[in-house]
């Protein structure tokens, strides 16, 4: 991983990695492409405001730069696997998501307060992504937010569904101050699949109500799930036309679902400490 550093110390590289506290994220690998390197892969979220990402995509667009952002859990090894399964039954017909979040476990000294104000953007979007990478963006939905927190305003508990482009219902739901963890459920002609955890999938049979573990393999079982899949991607960018990485633009839809879902204000400047 990379801190941030001047443009005097960094270089040219093969591939950066721009791992900092959020606020630091755009400046970091802005100051990485003014060095003269091309390929960047920027730590999630890269920016807390949609208008942000999406004012950044559209200066690159004259330079011969790559950017992507780790949502490493899109590259997955299950992941992967449950598309060619869903693939192979006709596509999904439903999904529904959890994102509640262990609230009493967060380290508040790791970024600067706004980070924790939009929570929902900063974490929960782990889960958000990888259901609607599954089920595409929505093209109508409803939000509601109840409760308040002194250090997320938005709210405590959120409930919400509509219909994705690809004509795919949708429900959604958390309630930080309970307990539950993060998890995604679709449904084909054919079957559902549960990735809770994340990182495993379980199938329930048509006709039955047992849920059974799939096996997958796991090309790089000594790394965190998703990062080496990204790095290789990165490197060898062919690998991009089967499994892409999230680009600035399509952050930036991410984002835009995150406001709409906790009702964030979309501002185009950072979060201030």
């Amino acid at each position: 991983m990379m801190t941030f550093l001047c443009c005097a110390e960094l270089g040219e590289h093969d591939l950066v990695i721009v791992a900092t506290p959020i606020h630091e994220l755009i400046p970091a690998s802005k100051c990485a492409i003014a060095n003269g390197n091309k390929n960047i892969l920027i730590e999630k979220p890269g920016s807390l405001y949609s208008a942000e990402l999406l004012n950044w995509a559209d200066e690159l667009k004259c330079q011969d730069v790559r950017v992507r952002i780790t949502y490493n859990r899109l590259t997955y090894p299950n992941f992967i696997k449950l598309k060619d399964l869903i693939q192979s039954e006709g596509g999904i017909t439903s999904c529904r998501y959890t994102f509640t979040e262990l609230i009493h476990t967060i380290n508040f000294s790791n970024n600067r307060s706004g980070a924790y104000e939009r929570w929902g953007r900063s974490n929960s979007l782990h889960v958000i992504s990888m259901a609607h990478d599954l089920i595409g963006m929505p093209n109508e939905s409803n939000a509601v937010q109840y409760g308040h927190m002194d250090w997320h305003s938005a709210g405590d508990r959120f409930v919400g569904a509509g219909v994705t482009e690809f004509d795919i219902p949708f429900s959604y739901h958390a309630d930080w101050g309970s307990a539950g963890r993060w998890g995604i459920e679709v449904m084909t002609k054919e079957n559902a699949y549960r990735l809770m955890p994340l990182e495993q999938i379980y199938q329930c049979k048509k006709g039955t109500f047992d849920w059974e573990k799939i096996n997958f393999e796991v090309p790089y079982a000594d790394a965190k799930q998703g990062v080496a899949e990204e790095n290789a991607i990165m490197l060898y960018p062919e690998m991009g036309n089967d499994i892409p990485l999230v680009t600035l633009d399509k952050a930036a839809s991410f984002t835009r679902l995150a406001e709409k879902i906790f009702n964030y204000p979309d501002k185009s400047h950072r979060a201030t400490p």
